[in-house]
Formats: structure tokens, C-alpha cells, sequence
């Protein structure tokens, strides 16, 4: 692996073992979470946080109107 990853002009071995394993593991020839979905698992963690500030958002803007409304300083 050290040979091959030297005349690829690249500096470290276990870049190269990364790679092959990654390639490995996309053809189906290794167990493991493919390429593919694990960009779709970060993309959904994305989404998933953001849905889950903005219920926080909404909550505080719920219990703000709420408040204001039960003062009767809303809607004057």
C-alpha cells in the first residue's frame, strides 16, 4: 500500500487504505454505511436540528403572544 500510495503522489498510506476501504464498502464488498447514506443520515441530522429550533422559535413566539394576550396588552 505504501508503494502505490508513493507513486500516486500521496503523502500517506492510510489515505490510500481510507479510500480503498470507502470504494470497498460502496461496491458492496465490505460491510458498512456507504458513501451515499451517510451523506443522507448528515443531511438529515441537518434538517432534524433546524426543525428542532425552530419549534423552539415558535414555542417562545407562543408563549410571548400568550402572555401579552393574557395581560391585555395585545391587540390594543
Amino acid at each position: 500500500m505504501k508503494a502505490v500510495a508513493a507513486k500516486s503522489g500521496i503523502g500517506a498510506a492510510e489515505t490510500m487504505r481510507t479510500w480503498v476501504r470507502k470504494a470497498e464498502v460502496d461496491a458492496g464488498q465490505r460491510p458498512g454505511v456507504m458513501s451515499e447514506e451517510s451523506a443522507e443520515i448528515k443531511r438529515l441530522c441537518a434538517e432534524n436540528a433546524e426543525l428542532r429550533r425552530t419549534g423552539e422559535i415558535l414555542k417562545a413566539a407562543s408563549a410571548f403572544f400568550a402572555s401579552m394576550s393574557a395581560s391585555g396588552a395585545y391587540g390594543r
